[in-house]
Protein backbone atom coordinates (compact mmCIF):
# COMPACT_ATOMS: atom_id res chain seq x y z
CA UNK A 1 0.00 0.00 0.00
CA UNK A 2 1.45 3.52 -0.99
CA UNK A 3 -0.09 6.92 -0.14
CA UNK A 4 -1.85 6.76 -3.19
CA UNK A 5 -4.24 4.18 -2.69
CA UNK A 6 -6.15 7.36 -0.10
CA UNK A 7 -6.73 9.41 -3.53
CA UNK A 8 -5.47 12.48 -1.43
CA UNK A 9 -5.63 16.31 -3.20
CA UNK A 10 -2.89 16.53 -5.85
CA UNK A 11 -0.97 19.23 -3.90
CA UNK A 12 -1.44 17.09 -0.47
CA UNK A 13 0.32 14.02 -2.41
CA UNK A 14 3.07 16.70 -3.49
CA UNK A 15 4.19 17.32 0.22
CA UNK A 16 4.25 13.90 1.17
CA UNK A 17 6.46 13.07 -1.41
CA UNK A 18 8.61 15.78 -0.55
CA UNK A 19 8.44 15.07 2.74
CA UNK A 20 10.29 11.65 2.20
CA UNK A 21 7.15 9.43 3.34
CA UNK A 22 7.20 6.08 0.92
CA UNK A 23 4.44 3.60 2.34
CA UNK A 24 1.56 5.01 5.43
CA UNK A 25 2.84 2.92 8.69
CA UNK A 26 0.01 0.73 10.68
CA UNK A 27 -1.80 3.35 12.45
CA UNK A 28 -1.86 5.07 8.83
CA UNK A 29 -3.07 2.56 7.37
CA UNK A 30 -6.20 1.75 9.76
CA UNK A 31 -6.85 5.26 11.00
CA UNK A 32 -7.07 7.37 7.69
CA UNK A 33 -9.70 5.61 5.73
CA UNK A 34 -12.10 5.58 8.57
CA UNK A 35 -11.40 9.50 9.04
CA UNK A 36 -12.00 10.21 4.88
CA UNK A 37 -15.14 8.55 5.68
CA UNK A 38 -15.99 10.79 8.38
CA UNK A 39 -16.01 8.75 11.27
CA UNK A 40 -15.11 9.09 15.11
CA UNK A 41 -12.22 7.08 15.96
CA UNK A 42 -10.40 6.03 18.90
CA UNK A 43 -6.49 5.38 18.13
CA UNK A 44 -4.20 3.63 20.15
CA UNK A 45 -0.79 3.70 19.41
CA UNK A 46 2.95 5.09 20.79
CA UNK A 47 4.75 7.83 19.49
CA UNK A 48 7.01 7.23 16.69
CA UNK A 49 4.27 5.08 14.94
CA UNK A 50 3.04 8.55 12.92
CA UNK A 51 -0.07 9.18 14.47
CA UNK A 52 -0.05 12.98 13.65
CA UNK A 53 0.30 11.82 9.87
CA UNK A 54 -2.72 9.52 10.58
CA UNK A 55 -5.30 11.81 11.32
CA UNK A 56 -3.46 15.29 10.11
CA UNK A 57 -3.12 13.88 6.63
CA UNK A 58 -7.05 13.18 5.75
CA UNK A 59 -8.22 16.31 8.10
CA UNK A 60 -5.90 18.54 5.43
CA UNK A 61 -7.39 16.51 2.65
CA UNK A 62 -11.02 17.50 3.62
CA UNK A 63 -10.36 21.20 4.61
CA UNK A 64 -12.21 24.28 2.94
CA UNK A 65 -9.33 26.78 4.20
CA UNK A 66 -11.71 28.43 6.02
CA UNK A 67 -10.78 30.24 9.44
CA UNK A 68 -10.44 27.91 12.73
CA UNK A 69 -11.67 24.48 11.20
CA UNK A 70 -9.93 21.89 13.07
CA UNK A 71 -8.43 22.09 16.45
CA UNK A 72 -5.55 19.79 18.00
CA UNK A 73 -5.29 19.97 21.60
CA UNK A 74 -1.81 18.33 22.88
CA UNK A 75 0.01 18.20 26.36
CA UNK A 76 2.52 19.92 25.87
CA UNK A 77 4.40 23.78 24.28
CA UNK A 78 7.35 21.01 22.91
CA UNK A 79 4.04 18.56 21.31
CA UNK A 80 2.23 21.76 19.98
CA UNK A 81 5.30 23.37 18.17
CA UNK A 82 6.34 20.07 16.68
CA UNK A 83 2.22 18.75 15.70
CA UNK A 84 2.14 22.32 14.23
CA UNK A 85 5.48 22.41 12.38
CA UNK A 86 4.16 18.81 10.70
CA UNK A 87 0.91 20.16 9.79
CA UNK A 88 2.65 23.06 8.05
CA UNK A 89 4.57 20.78 6.50
CA UNK A 90 1.94 18.69 4.98
CA UNK A 91 -0.64 21.76 4.00
CA UNK A 92 2.13 24.12 2.61
CA UNK A 93 0.77 23.80 -1.14
CA UNK A 94 -2.77 23.66 -0.06
CA UNK A 95 -2.52 27.19 1.26
CA UNK A 96 -3.45 26.10 4.95
CA UNK A 97 -2.36 28.13 8.01
CA UNK A 98 -1.69 26.87 11.55
CA UNK A 99 -1.99 28.53 14.81
CA UNK A 100 0.16 27.63 17.65
CA UNK A 101 -1.38 28.20 21.17
CA UNK A 102 0.27 28.01 24.37
CA UNK A 103 1.10 29.45 27.58
CA UNK A 104 3.59 31.86 28.42
CA UNK A 105 3.08 33.82 24.97
CA UNK A 106 1.13 36.99 24.59
CA UNK A 107 -2.61 36.96 24.42
CA UNK A 108 -3.58 39.32 21.88
CA UNK A 109 -0.79 37.99 19.28
CA UNK A 110 -2.18 34.56 19.68
CA UNK A 111 -5.53 35.92 19.07
CA UNK A 112 -4.03 37.59 16.05
CA UNK A 113 -2.71 34.47 14.71
CA UNK A 114 -6.08 32.15 15.73
CA UNK A 115 -7.98 34.60 13.26
CA UNK A 116 -6.35 33.77 10.34
CA UNK A 117 -5.84 30.11 10.69
CA UNK A 118 -7.46 27.25 9.55
CA UNK A 119 -5.68 24.77 11.86
CA UNK A 120 -5.32 25.34 15.30
CA UNK A 121 -2.84 23.80 17.92
CA UNK A 122 -3.30 24.34 21.13
CA UNK A 123 -2.32 22.98 24.61
CA UNK A 124 -5.49 22.72 27.58
CA UNK A 125 -4.72 25.92 29.87
CA UNK A 126 -4.20 28.27 27.07
CA UNK A 127 -7.07 27.39 25.42
CA UNK A 128 -9.37 27.10 28.01
CA UNK A 129 -8.09 30.38 29.35
CA UNK A 130 -9.15 31.93 25.83
CA UNK A 131 -12.35 30.17 25.57
CA UNK A 132 -13.97 31.05 29.43
CA UNK A 133 -12.49 34.93 28.78
CA UNK A 134 -15.03 34.67 24.95
CA UNK A 135 -11.28 35.99 23.55
CA UNK A 136 -11.98 33.43 20.81
CA UNK A 137 -15.16 32.14 19.31
CA UNK A 138 -14.18 28.66 16.93
CA UNK A 139 -16.55 26.45 15.47
CA UNK A 140 -14.28 23.66 14.36
CA UNK A 141 -15.60 20.82 12.60
CA UNK A 142 -12.13 18.42 13.48
CA UNK A 143 -11.41 18.40 17.28
CA UNK A 144 -8.39 15.87 18.02
CA UNK A 145 -6.83 14.56 21.32
CA UNK A 146 -3.58 13.99 20.85
CA UNK A 147 -1.39 11.92 23.70
CA UNK A 148 -4.35 11.89 25.78
CA UNK A 149 -3.35 9.72 28.29
CA UNK A 150 -0.34 12.26 28.81
CA UNK A 151 -2.83 15.10 29.60
CA UNK A 152 -5.05 12.84 32.21
CA UNK A 153 -0.88 12.14 34.04
CA UNK A 154 -0.68 16.48 33.82
CA UNK A 155 -3.66 16.54 35.88
CA UNK A 156 -6.06 18.29 32.12
CA UNK A 157 -8.92 15.89 32.07
CA UNK A 158 -11.11 18.77 33.62
CA UNK A 159 -10.21 21.20 31.50
CA UNK A 160 -10.24 19.42 28.28
CA UNK A 161 -14.38 18.21 29.65
CA UNK A 162 -14.87 22.20 30.11
CA UNK A 163 -13.43 22.83 26.72
CA UNK A 164 -16.01 20.53 24.84
CA UNK A 165 -18.48 21.93 26.36
CA UNK A 166 -17.08 25.18 24.67
CA UNK A 167 -17.31 23.43 21.08
CA UNK A 168 -20.20 22.62 18.36
CA UNK A 169 -22.01 19.49 18.91
CA UNK A 170 -21.55 18.46 14.91
CA UNK A 171 -17.97 18.05 14.90
CA UNK A 172 -15.46 14.94 13.61
CA UNK A 173 -13.59 13.88 16.72
CA UNK A 174 -10.45 12.30 17.06
CA UNK A 175 -8.55 10.73 20.24
CA UNK A 176 -5.44 9.36 20.10
CA UNK A 177 -3.67 7.87 23.35
CA UNK A 178 -0.78 5.62 23.69
CA UNK A 179 -2.44 3.22 26.88
CA UNK A 180 -6.53 3.15 27.28
CA UNK A 181 -7.14 3.62 31.27
CA UNK A 182 -11.14 3.94 32.65
CA UNK A 183 -10.76 7.45 32.81
CA UNK A 184 -10.11 8.07 28.83
CA UNK A 185 -12.36 5.52 28.02
CA UNK A 186 -15.19 7.38 29.84
CA UNK A 187 -14.08 10.54 28.09
CA UNK A 188 -14.20 8.76 24.53
CA UNK A 189 -17.65 8.08 25.71
CA UNK A 190 -18.63 11.24 26.33
CA UNK A 191 -16.91 13.26 23.52
CA UNK A 192 -17.08 10.77 20.40
CA UNK A 193 -20.50 9.23 18.41
CA UNK A 194 -20.24 5.78 17.66
CA UNK A 195 -16.18 5.45 17.17
CA UNK A 196 -14.21 2.95 15.36
CA UNK A 197 -11.40 1.71 17.18
CA UNK A 198 -8.16 1.67 16.32
CA UNK A 199 -4.95 -0.10 17.57
CA UNK A 200 -1.14 -0.87 16.84
CA UNK A 201 -1.02 -4.10 18.71
CA UNK A 202 1.81 -4.61 21.30
CA UNK A 203 4.36 -6.39 19.22
CA UNK A 204 4.53 -2.98 17.65
CA UNK A 205 4.80 -1.12 20.89
CA UNK A 206 8.76 -0.77 20.36
CA UNK A 207 9.98 0.35 16.72
CA UNK A 208 11.66 -3.20 15.09
CA UNK A 209 14.62 -0.48 13.95
CA UNK A 210 15.32 0.01 17.30
CA UNK A 211 18.23 -1.81 18.61
CA UNK A 212 17.62 -1.63 22.67
CA UNK A 213 21.04 -2.99 24.43
CA UNK A 214 21.85 -2.34 28.22
CA UNK A 215 25.26 -1.88 30.48
CA UNK A 216 25.35 -2.66 34.11
CA UNK A 217 27.72 -0.02 36.32
CA UNK A 218 27.89 0.76 39.53
CA UNK A 219 26.09 4.23 40.21
CA UNK A 220 29.47 5.87 40.15
CA UNK A 221 30.44 4.98 36.65
CA UNK A 222 27.45 6.62 34.80
CA UNK A 223 29.88 9.16 33.44
CA UNK A 224 32.58 7.54 32.79
CA UNK A 225 30.45 4.85 30.86
CA UNK A 226 28.59 7.11 29.32
CA UNK A 227 31.45 8.58 27.62
CA UNK A 228 33.24 5.42 26.69
CA UNK A 229 30.03 4.73 24.65
CA UNK A 230 30.24 7.87 22.51
CA UNK A 231 33.77 7.25 21.87
CA UNK A 232 33.10 3.68 20.75
CA UNK A 233 30.01 3.99 18.87
CA UNK A 234 30.21 8.00 17.86
CA UNK A 235 26.92 8.71 17.47
CA UNK A 236 25.44 11.66 14.70
CA UNK A 237 22.89 13.19 16.66
CA UNK A 238 21.16 11.54 20.10
CA UNK A 239 19.52 12.41 22.91
CA UNK A 240 20.40 11.67 26.53
CA UNK A 241 17.43 11.15 29.18
CA UNK A 242 17.63 11.27 32.69
CA UNK A 243 15.14 11.72 35.33
CA UNK A 244 15.61 15.22 36.79
CA UNK A 245 16.06 18.63 35.29
CA UNK A 246 19.19 18.77 38.01
CA UNK A 247 20.44 15.08 36.48
CA UNK A 248 19.88 17.36 33.10
CA UNK A 249 21.95 20.20 34.26
CA UNK A 250 24.56 18.30 36.10
CA UNK A 251 25.37 16.42 33.02
CA UNK A 252 24.94 18.72 29.82
CA UNK A 253 27.54 20.45 32.10
CA UNK A 254 29.87 18.06 32.57
CA UNK A 255 29.79 16.69 28.69
CA UNK A 256 30.61 20.68 27.88
CA UNK A 257 33.36 20.16 29.58
CA UNK A 258 34.19 17.14 28.28
CA UNK A 259 33.91 18.60 24.82
CA UNK A 260 30.95 17.95 23.66
CA UNK A 261 28.25 20.20 21.79
CA UNK A 262 25.11 19.37 24.26
CA UNK A 263 22.78 21.18 25.30
CA UNK A 264 19.95 20.66 27.91
CA UNK A 265 15.97 20.92 27.58
CA UNK A 266 13.75 20.50 30.66
CA UNK A 267 10.73 22.46 31.88
CA UNK A 268 12.38 25.02 34.01
CA UNK A 269 14.05 26.99 31.15
CA UNK A 270 12.93 30.02 29.30
CA UNK A 271 10.31 28.78 26.41
CA UNK A 272 13.17 30.89 24.05
CA UNK A 273 15.56 28.86 25.42
CA UNK A 274 14.01 25.60 24.48
CA UNK A 275 12.76 26.57 21.01
CA UNK A 276 16.37 27.27 20.62
CA UNK A 277 17.73 24.20 21.69
CA UNK A 278 15.03 22.33 19.62
CA UNK A 279 15.85 24.34 16.33
CA UNK A 280 19.85 23.96 16.84
CA UNK A 281 19.02 20.24 17.34
CA UNK A 282 17.37 20.01 14.86
CA UNK A 283 19.98 21.65 11.86
CA UNK A 284 22.49 19.71 13.44
CA UNK A 285 24.28 22.47 14.97
CA UNK A 286 23.99 20.58 18.13
CA UNK A 287 24.91 17.12 18.20
CA UNK A 288 23.46 16.12 22.10
CA UNK A 289 20.44 16.89 23.67
CA UNK A 290 19.95 16.20 27.49
CA UNK A 291 16.43 15.92 28.33
CA UNK A 292 13.40 14.66 31.11
CA UNK A 293 10.48 13.05 30.05
CA UNK A 294 7.95 16.25 29.79
CA UNK A 295 10.66 18.07 27.86
CA UNK A 296 10.86 15.55 25.02
CA UNK A 297 7.46 14.78 24.70
CA UNK A 298 6.82 14.62 20.71
CA UNK A 299 10.14 15.50 19.74
CA UNK A 300 9.82 14.59 16.21
CA UNK A 301 13.38 14.60 14.19
CA UNK A 302 14.16 11.88 11.97
CA UNK A 303 17.85 11.82 11.98
CA UNK A 304 18.45 10.83 15.81
CA UNK A 305 20.84 7.58 15.57
CA UNK A 306 20.64 6.90 19.43
CA UNK A 307 18.85 7.80 22.47
CA UNK A 308 20.98 6.82 25.81
CA UNK A 309 18.88 6.66 29.12
CA UNK A 310 21.25 7.83 31.32
CA UNK A 311 18.92 6.84 33.58
CA UNK A 312 15.88 4.13 33.57
CA UNK A 313 12.51 5.43 33.41
CA UNK A 314 9.92 4.45 36.59
CA UNK A 315 7.43 3.39 33.93
CA UNK A 316 7.50 1.28 30.63
CA UNK A 317 5.34 3.89 29.01
CA UNK A 318 8.37 6.65 29.51
CA UNK A 319 10.71 4.11 27.94
CA UNK A 320 8.87 3.55 24.99
CA UNK A 321 8.09 7.52 24.45
CA UNK A 322 11.92 7.98 25.05
CA UNK A 323 13.37 5.05 22.63
CA UNK A 324 10.51 6.44 20.23
CA UNK A 325 12.96 9.53 19.41
CA UNK A 326 14.98 7.36 17.21
CA UNK A 327 14.54 4.77 14.18
CA UNK A 328 11.81 7.05 12.90
CA UNK A 329 11.11 7.26 9.13
CA UNK A 330 12.22 3.92 8.23
CA UNK A 331 15.55 4.34 9.31
CA UNK A 332 17.42 2.57 11.85
CA UNK A 333 18.22 3.49 15.60
CA UNK A 334 20.03 3.08 18.98
CA UNK A 335 18.36 2.65 22.05
CA UNK A 336 20.93 2.39 24.92
CA UNK A 337 20.40 2.17 28.80
CA UNK A 338 22.78 2.41 31.43
CA UNK A 339 21.81 0.48 34.45
CA UNK A 340 22.89 0.06 37.90
CA UNK A 341 22.10 -3.45 39.93
CA UNK A 342 19.65 -1.80 41.83
CA UNK A 343 17.79 -0.87 38.55
CA UNK A 344 17.01 -4.73 37.75
CA UNK A 345 13.71 -5.29 38.42
CA UNK A 346 12.83 -1.90 36.73
CA UNK A 347 14.46 -3.21 33.90
CA UNK A 348 12.88 -6.55 34.15
CA UNK A 349 9.59 -5.23 34.34
CA UNK A 350 10.33 -2.52 31.35
CA UNK A 351 10.80 -5.58 29.35
CA UNK A 352 7.69 -7.64 30.22
CA UNK A 353 5.47 -4.60 29.53
CA UNK A 354 6.65 -3.47 25.83
CA UNK A 355 7.26 -7.74 25.27
CA UNK A 356 10.80 -6.38 23.75
CA UNK A 357 13.97 -8.15 25.42
CA UNK A 358 17.29 -5.76 25.81
CA UNK A 359 20.10 -7.04 24.55
CA UNK A 360 22.92 -7.47 28.03
CA UNK A 361 26.12 -5.81 26.59
CA UNK A 362 29.85 -5.15 28.52
CA UNK A 363 31.37 -1.37 28.24
CA UNK A 364 34.52 -1.89 25.77
CA UNK A 365 37.81 -1.29 27.41
CA UNK A 366 40.39 1.32 25.79
CA UNK A 367 41.93 -1.27 23.64
CA UNK A 368 38.53 -2.04 21.53
CA UNK A 369 37.12 1.59 21.26
CA UNK A 370 40.78 2.15 20.29
CA UNK A 371 41.46 -0.46 17.54
CA UNK A 372 37.96 0.74 16.27
CA UNK A 373 38.92 4.18 15.80
CA UNK A 374 41.95 3.02 13.70
CA UNK A 375 40.05 0.71 11.57
CA UNK A 376 37.68 3.66 10.86
CA UNK A 377 40.69 6.52 10.59
CA UNK A 378 41.93 3.40 7.53
CA UNK A 379 38.95 3.57 5.82
CA UNK A 380 38.41 7.12 5.85
CA UNK A 381 41.99 7.14 4.49
CA UNK A 382 41.11 4.35 1.77
CA UNK A 383 38.08 6.49 0.98
CA UNK A 384 39.93 9.86 1.06
CA UNK A 385 39.65 11.68 -2.94
CA UNK A 386 42.96 13.42 -3.11
CA UNK A 387 42.84 17.06 -3.43
CA UNK A 388 45.30 19.71 -5.18
CA UNK A 389 46.18 21.44 -2.08
CA UNK A 390 47.02 18.33 -0.30
CA UNK A 391 49.48 17.58 -3.28
CA UNK A 392 51.11 20.49 -2.89
CA UNK A 393 51.56 20.25 0.66
CA UNK A 394 53.66 17.35 0.07
CA UNK A 395 55.26 18.44 -2.52
CA UNK A 396 56.35 21.28 -0.52
CA UNK A 397 56.94 18.96 2.39
CA UNK A 398 59.33 16.76 0.68
CA UNK A 399 61.78 19.48 0.33
CA UNK A 400 62.74 18.68 3.75
CA UNK A 401 61.80 15.12 4.46
CA UNK A 402 61.41 12.00 2.27
CA UNK A 403 57.73 10.68 1.68
CA UNK A 404 57.80 8.17 4.50
CA UNK A 405 58.78 10.50 7.18
CA UNK A 406 55.85 12.80 5.97
CA UNK A 407 53.44 9.89 5.71
CA UNK A 408 54.24 8.88 9.52
CA UNK A 409 53.96 12.61 10.40
CA UNK A 410 50.67 13.00 8.77
CA UNK A 411 49.80 10.12 10.52
CA UNK A 412 50.58 10.58 13.76
CA UNK A 413 48.33 14.09 13.59
CA UNK A 414 45.11 12.32 12.77
CA UNK A 415 45.84 9.70 15.09
CA UNK A 416 45.14 11.77 17.52
CA UNK A 417 41.61 11.69 17.32
CA UNK A 418 41.50 7.67 18.49
CA UNK A 419 42.82 8.83 21.98
CA UNK A 420 40.52 7.20 24.64
CA UNK A 421 39.67 8.66 27.71
CA UNK A 422 39.13 7.01 31.19
CA UNK A 423 39.73 3.95 33.08
CA UNK A 424 40.70 0.71 31.09
CA UNK A 425 37.67 -0.91 32.72
CA UNK A 426 34.22 0.11 33.70
CA UNK A 427 30.97 -1.20 34.38
CA UNK A 428 30.22 -4.81 35.03
CA UNK A 429 31.88 -8.33 33.09
CA UNK A 430 29.59 -10.59 31.54
CA UNK A 431 30.28 -13.20 34.30
CA UNK A 432 29.03 -10.71 36.91
CA UNK A 433 26.04 -9.57 34.75
CA UNK A 434 25.12 -13.55 34.46
CA UNK A 435 25.22 -13.49 38.30
CA UNK A 436 22.91 -11.04 38.99
CA UNK A 437 20.31 -12.23 36.54
CA UNK A 438 20.74 -15.75 38.39
CA UNK A 439 20.63 -13.97 41.96
CA UNK A 440 17.15 -12.07 41.10
CA UNK A 441 15.37 -15.40 39.85
CA UNK A 442 16.40 -17.37 43.37
CA UNK A 443 13.09 -16.34 45.80
CA UNK A 444 14.02 -15.42 49.34
CA UNK A 445 17.61 -13.79 48.53
CA UNK A 446 16.51 -9.96 48.62
CA UNK A 447 18.94 -9.39 51.47
CA UNK A 448 21.69 -11.19 50.46
CA UNK A 449 21.30 -8.88 46.43
CA UNK A 450 21.12 -5.70 48.92
CA UNK A 451 24.58 -6.88 50.48
CA UNK A 452 26.22 -7.44 46.68
CA UNK A 453 25.12 -4.54 44.77
CA UNK A 454 27.83 -2.02 44.07
CA UNK A 455 30.42 -4.54 45.19
CA UNK A 456 32.68 -6.32 42.57
CA UNK A 457 32.17 -6.16 38.92
CA UNK A 458 35.60 -5.21 36.43
CA UNK A 459 36.11 -1.65 38.25
CA UNK A 460 38.25 -2.62 41.01
CA UNK A 461 39.01 -0.71 44.12
CA UNK A 462 36.07 1.43 45.31
CA UNK A 463 39.22 3.80 45.96
CA UNK A 464 39.73 4.10 42.43
CA UNK A 465 39.48 7.93 40.50
CA UNK A 466 38.28 8.49 36.91
CA UNK A 467 40.00 10.71 34.91
CA UNK A 468 36.66 12.62 34.31
CA UNK A 469 37.15 14.02 37.71
CA UNK A 470 37.78 13.31 41.16
CA UNK A 471 34.35 15.31 42.28
CA UNK A 472 31.48 12.73 40.77
CA UNK A 473 33.57 9.44 42.43
CA UNK A 474 34.33 11.38 45.88
CA UNK A 475 30.70 11.52 46.27
CA UNK A 476 29.58 8.25 44.64
CA UNK A 477 32.05 6.76 47.11
CA UNK A 478 30.58 9.01 50.20
CA UNK A 479 26.93 7.35 48.99
CA UNK A 480 27.92 3.61 48.55
CA UNK A 481 29.46 3.82 52.12
CA UNK A 482 26.06 4.82 53.31
CA UNK A 483 24.36 2.15 51.59
CA UNK A 484 26.82 -0.09 52.89
CA UNK A 485 26.07 1.24 56.66
CA UNK A 486 22.54 0.45 56.12
CA UNK A 487 22.82 -3.03 54.75
CA UNK A 488 25.26 -3.83 57.27
CA UNK A 489 22.43 -2.43 59.99
CA UNK A 490 20.07 -4.44 58.32
CA UNK A 491 21.90 -7.74 58.53
CA UNK A 492 21.72 -6.97 62.76
CA UNK A 493 17.99 -6.93 62.34
CA UNK A 494 15.95 -9.80 63.74
CA UNK A 495 14.58 -11.90 60.81
CA UNK A 496 10.93 -11.15 62.01
CA UNK A 497 11.16 -7.52 62.23
CA UNK A 498 13.46 -7.49 58.70
CA UNK A 499 10.17 -9.30 57.74
CA UNK A 500 7.69 -6.77 59.27
CA UNK A 501 9.46 -3.63 58.03
CA UNK A 502 9.42 -4.76 54.22
CA UNK A 503 5.41 -5.37 54.96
Amino acid sequence: MTFKDFNFKENLEKAILEAGFKEPSPIQKEAIPHILAKKDIVGQAHTGTGKTAAFGLPMLNMLDGKNAEALIIVPTRELAMQVSDEIYRFGKLLNINTATVYGGQAYARQIKLIQSASVIVATPGRLLDLLRNNQIEIEPKFVILDEADEMLDMGFLDDIKEIFTHLPKERQTLLFSATMPTAIKNLAKNILNEPEFVTVTQADVTNKNITQTFYVVDERERDDALIRLFDYKNPKKSIIFCRTKKDVDRLSTFLLSQGFMAKSLHGDMEQKQREEAIRAFKSSKLEILIATDVAARGLDVNDVTHVFNYHLPFDSESYVHRIGRTGRAGKDGMAISIVTPHEFRTLQRIQKDIGSKLESQVIPNIDTVKNKKIDELKQNIIEQEVKDYAIKIVEDLKEEFDISTIAFKLASIIASTTYVKGNNNIGKSEIDIKKLLESLSKPGREDDRRSRNGRGGRSGSRNRSSSYGDRNNSSGSRRRDSSSSRTRGNDKQPRASRNRSRD
